[in-house]
This record gives C-alpha cells, structure tokens and sequence, in this order.
C-alpha cells in the first residue's frame, strides 16, 4: 500500500465534520432528538455515538487498544440529551479528539501497528476503517436533516437540476 497522506486524512475527516454541521444546522432543535421510528436513531444518538467510538479510539491511539474498557457502547444508543449544546458539545469533543490524534502523527507512525478490538492494523488502515465509519453515521445524520427539515434544504453538495 503507499502511504497515505496525513493532510489529505485530516482533510476528508473535516470534510465530514463540515457536512454534519451543515446539516445540522439546518434543522430545528426538536428534529435533533427525533427518530423516523423506534428502531431507528436520532441525530442526537449518532452523534453521542460518534463521540463514544471517537474518544475511544483517538485516545491514546498508539498505544492502548481503540476499543477502551471505560466505553460504554451500548450507552451510546439510549436518547438521554437533551438540548443543541449537549449534542454539540459532545460533536465538538469527539472530533477535537481525532484531530489531536491525527496532528500527532508522522509519516512514519502510518506503518505501526495498533489494534481495535485486539486486532492488529497499520495505523493507516485504522485511519481509513474510521473514515468509512464516520462517513456512514455523517451521511444518516444529513438524511435525517434533510428528512426533518422544515425550511428551504440548502444543498450540502452538488444540487439537483431542476426544470424550470
């Protein structure tokens, strides 16, 4: 594998972080704790999900497994915020985390192996395995937002053509 470019990492996870906050504020406190039925997750809960796996993971990256005994996973699935800035609070905490993580790293460190759930990876491929992690929860919680949106919806990408 060549090596993967720590800016062009830090680069696509800010990417995602900008998609979910655009989403997010596109939409109205209430939407933020709703779910389109009981099996599924509010923007609230994805996001206290995010915060959970990315703490758990950014921390100590190089050096402790990226699953942590203090992670409470399925805790991270129960509706238990309550306002915008709880939910962005935690938002901002999980992602001040993996930057931290990322600005630390060398070019060098791309290649040392690190586990997740006691199984080894190159710290690139955990980067990636988090990129493809976050873009999943980033992309439920724009649909969400454009689900609940009660407004105009401002295209977060290339918008629709429509016919006039």
């Amino acid at each position: 594998m060549k090596d993967m470019s720590l800016d062009s990492a830090r680069k696509v996870f800010e990417y995602y972080k900008s998609l979910g906050e655009k989403a997010i504020a596109q939409i109205n406190d209430e939407a933020l704790f709703k779910a389109p039925d009981e099996k599924s997750n509010s923007i609230a809960v994805i996001i206290k999900h995010l915060h959970g796996n990315m703490l758990s993971r950014w921390t100590d990256f190089l050096t402790t497994d990226g699953e942590k005994e203090w992670r409470k996973r399925d805790g991270e699935f129960e509706e238990t915020l309550s306002s915008r800035k709880e939910v962005l609070g935690l938002w901002n905490e999980g992602w001040l985390c993996l930057f931290d993580a990322i600005d630390a790293l060398t070019t060098d460190d791309l290649k040392t192996t690190i586990y997740i759930r006691n199984m080894g990876q190159s710290v690139a491929e955990a980067i990636m395995r988090q990129q493809a992690h976050y873009a999943y929860h980033v992309g439920q919680i724009v649909y969400l937002a454009r689900m609940f949106n009660q407004g105009d919806w401002q295209s977060l990408t290339i918008p629709k053509k429509t016919n006039n």
